[in-house]
């Protein structure tokens, strides 16, 4: 044993004596608490007898993906990041996301439910518990109606994001439709008399911004992590490890047990960044290519003096590229620190429609902000 720290507590009357697991060995991942009893005599001396009141094994816990490399499993928990101290954390874990429960409570509460499990919930469960918030939310959320109750049976994906954020399907719907709304109205603006015969580029705009802002709202978004994450071995493997221990945004909210550095929120920027610009990309080659073939399909019908020059796919797919990885990608991050600080704010938790009207209220300035921001590029680009 290699440490060994008393703790004595006078109103309690109590000695915790924590044991770290420490041998020749690899150390484990948790600490042994075991918690003495003994008379005090009014002087805060300890005496040498004790009385074992309770022994308990106390497992590493992380929200996040911060974890050892040794296989060690983890609690259900919201979000990501590293590991830290964090002295009297899982007090605070307790009080914002109730107690973890031990595989026998959770199999009794899903049977009570007549819900099963998903597997990977249930090895969780099995190694270290789940805390009770996150288990009695996934046990409404698929009780659900069609089809919100299939998708968090059988979208994981979905599923982890709305247990560490109740609102995230809120925000991807008022993303959508503000953008769909603002983005007509920037267009309209912005290309005045020439909207009717730019009537394609705007309805690839369009359609390409629809599948955009479940990306946009989907990779910043908090997500609880399930279990022990599979990683490869060798340089891939602490590639995972490395991206794991990343929080989910820049300004993601600490938790107990969940520390991020500032070097792990910068490399968020770039990395979220590139995502981004692969998923921006990605949608304009398909959005692009819709426009041009609808285009060219009309020229084929009807020719006119009017017509504007099909604009170069791969060039408006490249635009399309940069303006996610860096207007959108610094623009949403901003947005989801904004939302963070009110949700988080006393006035919020009393009263929750106010964090949603603060949601519409600044996704909606940004749309309007972006969207006439992408045709001011476009145009500098020579791309439309």
């Amino acid at each position: 044993m290699k440490s060994r720290d008393f703790l004595y507590n006078k109103r309690k009357q109590r000695l915790v004596v924590v044991n770290a697991l420490n041998s020749n060995s690899e150390p484990q991942s948790g600490v042994v608490e075991t918690i003495f009893s003994k008379e005090s005599d009014g002087g805060g001396s300890v005496g040498k007898d004790f009385g074992v009141l309770e022994a308990n094994y106390v497992p590493e816990t992380s929200c996040g993906g911060g974890g050892d490399d040794n296989g060690n499993g983890k609690v259900l928990g919201g979000g990501g990041g590293g590991g830290g101290d964090n002295e009297g954390g899982d007090d605070k874990e307790e009080d914002e996301f109730g107690p973890i429960m031990k595989f026998e409570e959770v199999i009794k509460e899903a049977e009570a439910r007549g819900v099963s499990l998903p597997v990977d919930m249930l090895e969780a469960a099995k190694s270290v518990g789940i805390q009770r918030v996150l288990l009695i939310r996934y046990l409404d959320l698929q009780g659900s109606a069609w089809p919100l109750g299939f998708a968090m049976k059988s979208c994981s994906m979905l599923r982890n994001r709305m247990l560490a954020d109740p609102a995230f399907l809120f925000k991807v719907g008022t993303e959508i439709v503000i953008d769909s709304c603002c983005a007509t109205l920037a267009e309209v603006q912005k290309r005045g008399k020439d909207f009717w015969a730019e009537f394609e580029l705007y309805l690839a705009d369009l359609l390409v911004g629809v599948v955009v802002n479940v990306a946009l709202v989907g990779m910043l978004a908090p997500y609880a992590r399930i279990g022990q994450p599979s990683l490869s071995k060798g340089v891939l493997g602490r590639m995972q490890h490395a991206y794991a221990a990343l929080p989910s945004s820049v300004f993601e909210a600490e938790r107990p047990g969940c520390r991020f550095s500032v070097k792990q929120r910068i490399a968020t920027y770039f990395f979220k960044g590139v995502m981004y610009g692969s998923v921006g990309f990605a949608c304009g080659l398909i959005g692009q290519g819709i426009a041009n073939l609808i285009m060219t399909a009309k020229r084929n019908i009807r020719k006119s003096e009017e017509d504007i020059p099909v604009p170069p796919l791969i060039k408006s797919a490249a635009l399309w590229g940069v303006f996610l990885a860096v207007s959108s990608n610094t623009r949403y991050q901003i947005v989801n620190g904004l939302e963070r600080l009110v949700e988080s704010s006393p006035i919020a938790k009393q009263v929750p429609p106010v964090a949603m009207a603060f949601t519409v209220g600044v996704r909606f300035a940004n749309n309007i902000y972006g969207g006439m921001q992408f045709v001011d590029w476009a145009r500098c680009s020579g791309v439309q």
